[in-house]
């Protein structure tokens, strides 16, 4: 009998320590961009990273751009690459949402988040927007409403913000900055207002380091590129600069009182992806909404400033144009 009664409490011992264990199911809506395959080979890869460790990716629904060239040709590629870390590839977003806890919403045009996150929102997962949020400033303020309505917790990033350069001088590690130039590659997708495809990466990394607060900003453009002056409420100025074509870099410059000290580039993938799973513990998002909501008021900002031949465009007349063009995409959700 004892044996028995044993046996028995080890048996439901090994149970409880199975269900403990049980992984946070993940799904990926969006097989379009390297993210996706980098993100299955560092959580469901061996060996694991003790951070991934609760974490499994298990489902990935593929679409993902009909209309990007550059975007559906990978979508094939890319979908061979998660299937060997054991992913399954599922025929919808709702199928999807029945085997996930989380959702990664990689999808690359930025023009589908918006109906694409919806759908997750009401399922009542957390979910990761990946760059950018949405194709539009308007995009942007609308998934954030619907996220708000349905009280699900969201982030968007860049990877850039996460180098850890980059998040020592946002901590202080240089003292106070009193301003800062960036610089990132920036392709141009005509079905995308400038900078939001692809650009953003550097604006990010201006954000990062100097934070929110930027009041007004002007451009200038050639075919080499593309310059974007910030000036900050506080008097500091922040400059972006687009590099089109080569070389294809990321970094910058930013100056304290006394010296001008480096700003981080690119890593790889891990700082952001170890963000992403303790906002899926946690529900808190390391990046607010305000700021994620200024960096595209910013780059609406320069687009106006370019079609007015250079001409300083305030933050305020371009977060108002952005959210009356949000009104208007919301009417579809009431």
């Amino acid at each position: 009998m004892k044996l028995r009664i044993f046996l028995l409490s080890a048996l439901l011992f090994m149970a409880s320590i199975a269900v403990a264990k049980e992984p946070i199911k993940i799904g990926i809506i969006g097989l379009d961009t390297s993210h996706a395959a980098a993100f299955a080979k560092l959580i469901n890869g061996t060996p694991t990273p003790d951070w991934a460790s609760d974490f499994r990716i298990v489902a990935a629904y593929p679409h993902g751009s009909k209309t990007i060239k550059s975007s559906y040709e990978r979508i094939p590629r890319f979908t061979k690459a998660v299937e060997k870390y054991g992913v399954k590839v599922v025929g919808s977003i709702a199928e999807l949402l029945e085997q996930v806890d989380c959702v990664l919403l990689e999808t690359n045009d930025g023009r589908l988040h918006l109906e694409q996150a919806v759908e997750v929102f009401k399922a009542g997962k957390r979910c990761f927007i990946d760059k950018p949020i949405g194709a539009t400033l308007a995009d942007a303020i609308a998934i954030y409403e619907m996220a708000e309505r349905y009280n699900i917790p969201i982030f968007s990033t860049s990877t850039l913000r996460f180098t850890p350069r980059n998040q020592a001088l946002r901590a202080g590690a240089e003292g106070a900055l009193i301003g800062a130039d960036c610089y990132s590659p920036h392709k141009v997708e005509p079905t995308h207002p400038d900078f939001g495809f692809y650009g953003i990466h550097g604006v990010e990394t201006l954000y990062t380091v100097l934070g929110t607060g930027c009041e007004a900003v002007n451009r200038i453009s050639s075919e080499k590129g593309d310059i974007v002056v910030g000036r900050w409420k506080d008097g500091r100025l922040g400059t972006f600069r687009a590099l089109v074509g080569k070389p294809a870099i990321y970094g910058g410059t930013a100056f304290n009182e006394k010296q001008a000290v480096e700003v981080g580039g690119y890593v790889g993938y891990q700082d952001m992806l170890k963000e992403i799973l303790e906002f899926f513990r946690t529900g808190k998002a390391p990046v607010a909404k305000e700021e994620t909501i200024e960096i595209f008021t910013f780059m609406k900002a320069a687009n106006m400033s370019r079609e007015r031949n250079g001409e300083i465009v305030t933050l305020e007349e371009a977060y108002a144009k952005g959210a009356k063009e949000a009104k208007k995409l919301l009417k579809a959700y009431k």
